[in-house]
């Protein structure tokens, strides 16, 4: 029997929730550093906005260790429609990646409760293998009604079977014992909690089966009825606009020709000035490619290997209409 034509079983599969911010994708991109060379490794991220930038910071941050292959369900929570994008996708990942292990990373604002669902199916029951699901928190949050009120925050943490209080390092005293006093209230009686700085989390937390099995759930039909902006030829004008809205919060992206150049300098000023409760970007710069990620707590950037286009994505309560064209005056000229 040939290498393609075996069938698929038994892949290990963790699920990676938080809400926004939190370091989910950097828990992953350290998850892979333990990656033994031989394994195949597949990962599926889902991301609220229709642009997509995920992705390419994944891509161009795996190095040359390679056999990791991505794939990208944006445009909102990846179980809506009746689990659909993420059935698609998730298909043709496995057919492509044949994977040792699979990472699934859904938006921080989609329906965790659905994707473990989809995963419980009968059709899934003998190709995955259901390991803990990883629920990281930061427990500064804890005293902000828009995270303790909100359903899907909460959704997070009763699936988890572990949950990551994240930043760590930032933490003042008592947030700690706050963090594990709310998993007791949210939580199962089995869930674990543990502490972590810069998404740094021990490999031996994702062995093991979830001790939880979604029964059903109410589906949210959000389908798009057009095609997503990450999905459409680039226009004359070099760049593409996309908008989102949901769950409360906002997300505008742009995606911009490669035949654009930025100069890093004017970025990186530029984004250090942005209110927002996450943005993610991968830009071709004078100086190289780089990939940045900005939360409440600063910004980040990284050097990347490559990407094929520009890419930022912001969520937000609000997005300052001005920003479009403070971006493209940062092209270089």
């Amino acid at each position: 029997m040939s290498f393609e034509a075996k069938p698929i079983r038994g892949v290990p599969t963790n699920i990676f929730t938080g809400f926004l911010g939190v370091g989910k994708t950097t828990a992953i991109l350290n998850l892979m550093k333990n990656k033994p060379e031989d394994e195949r490794w597949a990962v599926l991220v889902n991301e609220f906005g229709e642009i997509g930038v995920d992705g390419s910071l994944f891509e161009g941050q795996r190095g040359e260790k390679g056999q990791v292959f991505i794939r990208e369900v944006p445009g909102g929570c990846m179980c809506c429609a009746a689990g659909l994008p993420m059935q698609i996708a998730l298909n043709q990942l496995l057919t492509e990646a044949r994977p040792d292990r699979l990472l699934i990373e859904p938006t921080g604002l989609g329906h965790p409760k659905e994707v473990l669902q989809t995963l419980s199916t009968e059709y899934y029951q003998d190709i995955l293998s259901l390991q803990k699901t990883i629920t990281l928190v930061d427990a500064r949050k804890l005293n902000d009604p828009r995270y303790t009120d909100h359903d899907t925050f909460n959704q997070q943490i009763a699936i988890a079977d572990t949950v990551v209080g994240n930043k760590h390092d930032l933490y003042k005293e008592g947030e700690r014992d706050l963090l594990c006093d709310y998993v007791s209230e949210k939580g199962s009686a089995n869930t674990r909690v543990i502490f972590a700085e810069h998404g740094d989390i021990p490999f031996s937390e994702f062995e093991g089966e979830t001790k939880h099995h979604a029964s059903s759930a109410h589906h949210h039909h959000h389908g798009h009825l057009k095609p997503l902006v990450a999905d459409l030829l680039m226009p004359e004008k070099g760049f593409l606009k996309a908008t989102n809205s949901g769950e409360g919060f906002n997300s505008v992206g742009w995606r911009f020709s490669p035949r654009k150049v930025f100069e890093r300098k004017k970025l990186t000023s530029l984004m250090s000035t942005l209110n927002v409760e996450r943005m993610k970007a991968v830009f071709i710069t004078s100086e190289g490619v780089f990939g940045y990620n900005l939360t409440p707590d600063g910004l980040t950037e990284v050097e990347l290997d490559d990407c094929s286009e520009s890419r930022i994505e912001l969520i937000a309560e609000n997005v300052d209409e001005s920003l479009e064209s403070a971006l493209l005056a940062c092209v270089h000229v």
